[in-house]
């Protein structure tokens, strides 16, 4: 498409969101490059990040723009072709988050480096959204957040508890110190494991790399917070098959998740490509469909504008500690980095994207005191 053509349906759809090419608000974009308006027409958001990776537009609050495009609905009017519609393709002909497919969000995410995220966290290494009710800094809010999720699912001392998803172990340990339980928990990253097992050493936790869907025994307790993002639609019946297996017949289930408005089969192509390959957010459907006739839902707690603020203090974290980890990582990492942080406030802050917390039980099993909000 020539560029003038280009440019001129680029600045339109721009307009519908109150978004100006070389405008003077914190959300108006500044072309570096041409080349720009016709690659963000040809890969819709694929095309938008890998640009701006590029260096191809500059602008002063990525948070702020992606917020304005959401609430535009852009993103269902520029839909890309084949390269930003390929992971679409893929979920609906393969399983993509397959048994096979499982550690490769380990190896090119989380195990990208310790020290980033170490930089990047707060002191517990939660790599997921705070709780910041009562809370004043990203410390206190991940604390929150851990304590809320114990008190929701009725932690007792001498309990035991299967964590689908366990991170560097930040709940294995909270729940362990704080009330006395053991816990075995799962991770597909290598780095997960080494660093989380030094930081539960000497405590009734075990980190293991192994698949949710190898895990034996039955528990107390099964949760997973921030798994069900890599599970897939193809596989959350398989995932409430293997709760309902290691759940005892009077446990409490938990799941914590980034979770989407609207069914989808992938995730969006740019992050799909970039950030968390295979990875995809549920649905309200898509979760009920897989827990109809086998769980009791108990309790769904929504707080997503609480996952504006931990990305927006986790970016802070990240600029803060660039000049020590640019030693290690390049300038298009940081780029990179920064506009995952910062588009993926702007989701949150546009509502597109919500974070809930589920408790759930069998059939029953009496009405746990699960309401903490």
């Amino acid at each position: 498409m020539a560029v003038k053509a280009a440019e001129s349906m680029v600045r339109d759809l721009f307009k519908q969101a109150g978004v100006e090419v070389y405008g003077k608000h914190a959300w108006d974009i500044q072309v570096v490059d041409t080349r720009f308006y016709d690659r963000v027409l040809r890969d819709s958001s694929l095309g938008l990040g890998e640009a701006y990776m590029d260096g191809w537009w500059e602008v002063e609050s990525i948070d702020q723009l992606v917020e304005r495009l959401l609430r535009a609905g852009l993103d269902r009017q520029v839909r890309g072709g084949l390269r930003a519609a390929l992971p679409g393709l893929l979920g609906r002909l393969t399983n993509r988050q397959s048994r096979s497919r499982a550690f490769e969000v380990g190896e090119d995410h989380y195990d990208l480096g310790n020290d980033l995220y170490a930089a990047m966290l707060d002191r517990r290494l939660v790599y997921t959204c705070a709780y910041w009710k009562n809370a004043s800094n990203l410390d206190e809010a991940q604390e929150a957040k851990l304590d809320l999720v114990c008190r929701k699912i009725g932690l007792q001392p001498g309990m035991s508890v299967l964590e689908l998803g366990c991170g560097w172990g930040s709940f294995a340990r909270f729940a362990a110190e704080k009330y006395g339980v053991t816990v075995v928990g799962l991770t597909v990253s290598k780095e997960q494991v080494a660093l989380g097992s030094e930081l539960t050493r000497g405590l009734p936790v075990e980190l293991r790399l192994q698949d949710y869907r190898e895990v034996q025994g039955q528990f107390d307790r099964v949760v997973s917070v921030g798994i069900l993002e890599h599970v897939g639609y193809k596989n959350y019946r398989t995932y409430m098959e293997v709760v309902a297996r290691t759940l005892k017949p009077d446990g409490v289930a938990f799941v914590h998740t980034i979770g989407g408005n609207r069914s989808v089969t992938a995730g969006d192509p740019w992050s799909d490509r970039y950030i968390f390959p295979n990875g995809m957010l549920p649905s309200i459907q898509q979760l009920g469909a897989a827990m109809e006739d086998r769980f009791v839902m108990e309790d769904w707690h929504n707080f997503g504008p609480d996952y504006d603020r931990t990305l927006m203090s986790w970016h802070a974290n990240f600029e803060a500690a660039w000049p020590e980890l640019k030693q290690k990582y390049s300038e298009r990492f940081h780029r990179m980095w920064r506009y995952y942080l910062l588009t993926s406030a702007g989701t949150f802050r546009a509502r597109t994207q919500q974070l809930w917390q589920i408790v759930f039980t069998r059939t029953g099993t009496p009405q746990p005191d699960c309401r903490m909000i």
